[in-house]
């Protein structure tokens, strides 16, 4: 079976047609590819449509993941990737990064891949755990996804054109508290100004 994958809409009319081979009219074989594209595939933007059903979210990051809507679905998809193991895991990163055309989706996903590798369940993670190591790594663990998700905030905002005052890029920042970052991170997806990240009315 001949599969392509693309996030072009013309590409993909262009692959699905019938490759014909054989004598003028008379076929002997005919090949129709399985072309998956922007649009016979969903949008999957949100954390819990991506866990709901990974290899879907992942098929929408490779067709759709491109341009300012890019976010969107690689964020979701990075954190959902917490729900399954980490081999699988490691090869739906990989893969995604290699359909990534655009270098700021691409840089974008790596900065978001760095800081999910924690939940990668790998023999010498596992080991680390099972011994209960120093909690001073623990604590600089924290220290790091805090850093990671507080960076791929701002990222997402510049990235989309919004303009980051000195204040909202301070707070953001200096903020240590995960969950919190989380959510702001998901709003910097969708608000207009940056100041809305902290507008205790958004979802």
């Amino acid at each position: 079976m001949l599969v392509v994958i693309t996030q072009s809409s013309a590409t993909a009319r262009w692959a699905a047609r019938p490759i014909r081979r054989g004598l003028p009219g008379w076929d002997s074989l005919t090949v129709r590819p399985l072309v998956i594209g922007p649009d016979n595939v969903p949008v999957i933007a949100s954390e819990r449509e991506a866990e709901r059903d990974v290899p879907l979210a992942v098929l929408s990051a490779m067709t759709h993941g491109r341009g300012p809507r890019a976010a969107a679905i690689l964020e979701p998809l990075a954190f959902a990737l917490r729900t399954v193991d980490g081999e699988s895991a490691a090869v739906f990163g990989q893969l995604i990064e290699s359909c990534l055309g655009d270098p700021r989706a691409k840089d974008l996903w790596r900065d978001l891949m760095s800081e999910i590798r924690y939940f990668f369940n790998n023999p010498v993670a596992e080991k680390v755990r099972e011994e209960g190591r120093v909690e001073g790594r623990v604590t600089g663990r924290e220290e790091g996804r805090a850093e990671d998700r507080s960076e791929i905030t701002l990222e997402i905002l510049e990235w989309r054109g919004i303009p980051v005052p000195g204040a909202v890029r301070e707070r953001v920042l200096t903020c240590t508290d995960l969950n919190q970052l989380k959510v702001w991170s998901q709003r910097a997806v969708h608000v207009t100004r940056a100041e809305d990240l902290f507008s205790e009315g958004r979802a």
